[in-house]
């Protein structure tokens, strides 16, 4: 379930995953970059990255059709990081998407091109979506990069959050307005890094049960070097993967990615830091 104050509620069934919109670019097309798509769990495994009878998972059907749909990008799934995310084989993508769990089974030598030449240098994209920060939890490298780390979800998959835009021209979240709801799980960090992160979207926590008493970001952007970081804490659920306007969420994020659509990345500490009083001022009225 998705709402937004002046949209018509939007929901589709898991089931019509197939579904999904067309996206217009004008007349001018980008050129299709390549992407990686790595749904490994290495612990917990996601519904949404769950393949049925060998079949593509809710998220890598909706990814694999963004990039047909859009001609944005031509994607490779995959859920064997050794195999896949190495040195080699990344030198023919320009983009990686996570949504993974746990430590995966990617040697040192392919993580350090990784972090040290093939986003950073080579000017690459990064997307991760929901367990991405659920990933190499004890490897600083990865948390430094990706912005944080999970510190549990008190806000289940049942659960029907208030989530305020604090960018909202921003390409990656300008589809949800100001405020919107959505019933997705969703997550709280450590090794939160303000400083190093731009935040675009965070829970409203006086409109949130239970009430945290901390920042919450949703969703985020940063740089890397010279390459480009864009996350989102949506997507636990399957039925969110067949959601239009998270759709068109992913699609604003790689685009901003591939610097397609302008946005800023410079680190905004201060939002956090205001978000937190107020999330602790809200905790205090219990």
């Amino acid at each position: 379930m998705l709402q937004r104050r002046d949209f018509l509620q939007v929901s589709l069934a898991a089931g019509a995953a197939s579904v999904l919109p067309t996206f217009a670019f004008g007349q001018d097309k980008p050129k299709k970059v390549k992407m990686l798509m790595l749904t490994q769990s290495v612990g917990f495994k996601h519904g949404s990255v769950n393949r049925p009878a060998d079949k593509l998972s809710p998220a890598e059907i909706a990814v694999t059709q963004l990039g047909q749909q859009s001609e944005l990008f031509d994607v490779h799934c995959t859920q064997d990081a050794a195999a896949d995310f190495t040195k080699e084989n990344l030198k023919n993508y320009d983009l990686v998407f996570f949504y993974t769990t746990g430590k995966l089974p990617i040697k040192d030598a392919d993580l350090d091109y990784f972090f040290k030449e093939w986003l950073p240098a080579k000017g690459h994209g990064f997307i991760g979506a929901h367990s991405a920060t659920d990933t190499y939890g004890d490897y600083q490298p990865y948390w430094d990069m990706i912005g944080g780390t999970f510190d549990g979800h008190p806000w289940g998959s049942g659960t029907t959050v208030t989530i305020t835009v604090h960018e909202p021209k921003h390409p990656a979240v300008s589809m949800f307005g100001e405020e919107f709801q959505i019933k997705d799980e969703i997550y709280q960090y450590k090794h939160w890094q303000p400083e190093k992160t731009r935040v675009l979207m965070s829970l409203n926590m006086a409109k949130c049960q239970p009430k945290g008493d901390r920042h919450v970001p949703v969703s985020w952007v940063k740089s890397y070097g010279d390459g480009k970081i864009f996350y989102t804490n949506l997507g636990h659920n399957p039925e969110t993967w067949a959601n239009k306007l998270f759709v068109k969420h992913l699609e604003g994020g790689i685009r901003w990615v591939l610097g397609l659509e302008s946005g800023e990345s410079a680190p905004n500490p201060d939002l956090s830091k205001a978000e937190e009083e107020k999330a602790k001022a809200e905790k205090a009225k219990k």
